[in-house]
């Protein structure tokens, strides 16, 4: 923080935002007398809970307000960087985050936005420096881990991605974001049963958040047993899979097989249906009696 919090709702809001109450920060700001609320520190407070709450434009207008009121602040210049990056704003986004590197070069928070940013350009080895200037500051810091889970991701190694979120929950036990990710790094890699723990967990930790409890409904949807023959979908990819078909189709052709091979094709063939109409039929019916 760019000050030092002193008015009973400040420090309530800072405790708020603690706990992952973005809402109820908001109202405590809210009751703040006009001369309070024109501090920097109000302004950066307001635009952490936006920015919890997914309020990217809002977030960014008070980010913008707490620099205009106190001047460049390295806290400010990332929740405006992170806010532009989120609208897909990525070159003013660039500007705030860059301004607050030279403020602040080994701020993590700043290192790890500017990071994703460089992902979504396909700068990876930039990427990777970066997280690796902020793991060298504060290597359990959840977003450290939350970007090293990102980064392996974009460099498709599903099984580094998943290893860094088991050091993530292990490390934080109680963050939400550490058991979603686990559950989706093991959902990309077709463990239904890791993939549903992972994100009931989360939803545990968060209950208010719905992107968990919709991710969490999704995964228990296929853990059903009607859906067990589609397995090899989810772990190897729609790709891999069509490929892997057609090899061994083609291969008992070649081999002088032509009954197995018909066998085979048709097999294929009832999978690619059961595929296209059983998961939806599936998912509508369980909504239903889940309601």
């Amino acid at each position: 923080m760019t000050e030092h919090v002193h008015a009973p709702a400040l420090l309530r809001a800072h405790a708020l935002l603690s706990a992952d109450r973005p809402a109820e920060a908001l109202r405590e700001l809210a009751v703040l007398t006009e001369a309070d609320a024109m501090s920097a520190i109000v302004f950066e407070l307001r635009a952490a809970a936006l920015l919890q709450l997914e309020r990217w434009a809002e977030a960014g207008d008070a980010a913008r307000a707490g620099l205009a009121a106190g001047g460049p602040d390295p806290d400010l210049l990332c929740q405006l960087g992170l806010a532009e990056y989120r609208q897909g704003r990525h070159e003013t986004a660039e500007r705030a985050l860059l301004d607050g590197l030279a403020l602040a070069p080994e701020d993590v928070s700043l290192l790890c936005v500017y990071a994703r940013l460089c992902l979504e350009h396909r700068q990876p080895d930039k990427a990777r420096r970066l997280v690796e200037l902020a793991a060298a500051q504060e290597p359990d810091s959840p977003m450290v881990f939350s970007t090293r889970v990102q980064l392996a991701h974009a460099s498709g190694d599903d099984a580094l991605a998943q290893r860094i979120s088991r050091e993530f929950v292990a490390a934080h036990p109680d963050n939400a974001q550490a058991h979603a990710l686990l559950g989706g790094t093991s959902a990309a890699r077709g463990q239904v049963r890791s993939a549903y723990s992972g994100l009931r967990q989360a939803v545990a930790n968060d209950p208010a958040d719905r992107g968990y409890a919709q991710a969490a409904h999704e995964a228990r949807i296929a853990l059903h047993p009607l859906l067990l023959p589609l397995r090899p979908f989810a772990r190897f990819g729609a790709v891999k899979t069509w490929i892997a078909a057609i090899l061994v189709i083609y291969g008992l052709r070649a081999l002088g097989l032509p009954t197995l091979a018909a066998v085979a094709g048709l097999a294929w063939f009832a999978l690619c249906v059961y595929s296209w109409v059983v998961p939806p039929l599936l998912r509508r019916w369980l909504r239903r009696r889940w309601r």
